[in-house]
């Protein structure tokens, strides 16, 4: 598996089994994958970082902010400074060196780039759009991510436990499984971009 939020011999820990059983290993895998990429789907981002900078290309429509500092083109997570910004449209593209980074020491604080700002001047207007070579991602994985996928890991491995979301104990009854889990919800929330969860 790869991209996953917790590793595995944490998983297992938290389920206190043994380390050296490797009998569920391809349950407890797939369950850590499933609750990693359902985070990212719920929050409209994903907190690991490519390998290698890739190339992506925006429209400054409908993504430019402007304020007393600057304008300000929004992003999509960069968990490492660019590499290369151009401006310009089809097979005419010109390097763009006048912008700053921000939110300020983002990366310092484990936090991503979110946008790209110019003091003087704007990103373009009508065919003109921005290409962006980076690292896309987080620069690490958040604690609460960490520990939220390491929740609905658990959870769902033991979901086959649960046949049709109903448990029960001689001591508690019947109860129904939730249908989100307030603890991972706690967790990701501040995460969630607006128009995602």
């Amino acid at each position: 598996m790869a991209n996953e939020y917790a590793n595995l011999a944490t998983l297992k820990a938290m389920l206190d089994l043994e380390v050296g059983d490797n009998s569920r290993d391809d349950l407890l895998n797939k369950a850590l994958s499933a609750a990693s990429r359902g985070i990212d789907r719920v929050t409209g981002r994903r907190f690991f970082l490519d390998g290698e900078p890739t190339a992506r290309v925006f429209n400054p429509a409908g993504r430019v902010v402007c304020d007393a500092s600057g304008t300000r083109l929004l992003l999509d997570d960069l968990g490492a400074a660019p590499t290369l910004v151009e401006t310009g449209s089809g097979s005419s593209w010109t390097a763009t060196t006048d912008y700053e980074t921000g939110p300020d020491n983002a990366l310092v604080r484990g936090r991503p780039i979110t946008f790209l700002l110019r003091p003087s001047g704007g990103w373009g207007s009508g065919a003109t759009r921005v290409r962006v070579t980076a690292a896309w991602g987080w620069p690490a994985v958040p604690d609460e991510i960490e520990q939220a996928a390491l929740i609905q890991a658990a959870r769902l491995f033991k979901r086959k436990d649960s046949p049709e979301g109903v448990t029960g104990s001689a001591e508690w009854g019947v109860v129904r499984v939730s249908r989100r889990d307030p603890d991972v919800w706690a967790l990701i929330e501040h995460f969630i971009l607006p128009g995602f969860g």
